[in-house]
């Protein structure tokens, strides 16, 4: 059966052809020609060859010079490494986050590492009038933030020295726009355990972050409580700081244990909820 593919909103038909392309080849266990493909799509081979062949230049599809078949290529294998990764972080941070969120009434986010960036996953909004909400999938610089210094000042070397050796662009008056100031800053990060923010990325907003790292060790993204500056005083933070490397830890946990087959439905420990009280 021939499949319909549409055009969403605001795209192009050839990206949309694009997109199409891919996932025909994707969908199927063994490697196709350019044959199949514009049979299931209904598309001209002329058209077909030139995407296929665009897509291989990226490495996105691999092209067998013998069989003349195209397959998944190394690109493509990345990007899905990364959707089912960022898809386990989301799902093991979720019950944490809900647990900060009953702890400290504020908004609690998890964060994942983007290349040189970083993205909101998700959120628990605070019920309070006055709040923080985040915005999901924009990408974020790693210089500005509490969830961006946790990450930043635990990456490796090499990522870290890339961020530095860029522009610090000012996104507030509070930001940290010299490098010498920031590798201070992440030196003392790497000290506490977490990242304080105020006003740094966003005016007005207050904010601590703590590392989450994947069963290897590596820092993959971070969580955050986030709220109002005026609530995050001196004094909040540091009830804070704990609660938020210790939720950071447990979802490391999470992740480390269903890498090993542990079940997915073990209970978030209550005892993170008592931090905030000293």
């Amino acid at each position: 059966m021939r499949p319909t593919p549409s055009v969403p909103d605001g795209g192009t038909v050839a990206a949309a052809r694009v997109a199409d392309v891919l996932l025909a080849v994707a969908a199927d266990p063994d490697p196709v020609g350019v044959t199949e493909v514009a049979r299931r799509l209904g598309l001209s081979k002329a058209v077909v060859h030139r995407i296929l062949q665009s897509l291989a230049s990226r490495d996105l599809l691999s092209f067998d010079q013998v069989t003349r078949t195209y397959q998944v290529g190394p690109a493509g294998v990345i990007l899905g490494s990364r959707a089912l990764r960022d898809q386990e972080l989301r799902r093991a941070a979720l019950p944490v986050l809900r647990q900060l969120h009953t702890a400290t009434g504020e908004t609690t986010t998890v964060s994942a590492l983007v290349g040189t960036a970083r993205i909101y996953l998700d959120q628990v909004v605070s019920q309070r009038e006055l709040k923080m909400m985040v915005e999901i999938g924009r990408p974020f610089p790693l210089h500005a933030g509490s969830s961006s210094k946790a990450i930043l000042a635990n990456v490796g070397r090499d990522l870290r020295e890339q961020v530095l050796a860029q522009e610090l662009p000012e996104l507030t008056p509070r930001t940290i726009t010299t490098r010498a100031r920031l590798e201070d800053e992440l030196v003392a990060v790497r000290r506490r355990g977490v990242a304080v923010s105020r006003g740094e990325r966003q005016h007005g907003a207050g904010s601590i972050a703590a590392p989450v790292r994947d069963p290897h060790g590596d820092v993959i993204g971070s969580l955050s409580i986030c709220g109002p500056i005026n609530r995050f005083t001196s004094q909040v933070l540091r009830q804070y700081a704990p609660l938020v490397r210790r939720s950071a830890d447990e979802v490391t946990r999470i992740l480390a244990d269903r890498l090993n087959g542990a079940s997915d439905d073990d209970p978030v420990p209550n005892e993170v909820a008592g931090d905030v009280d000293g």
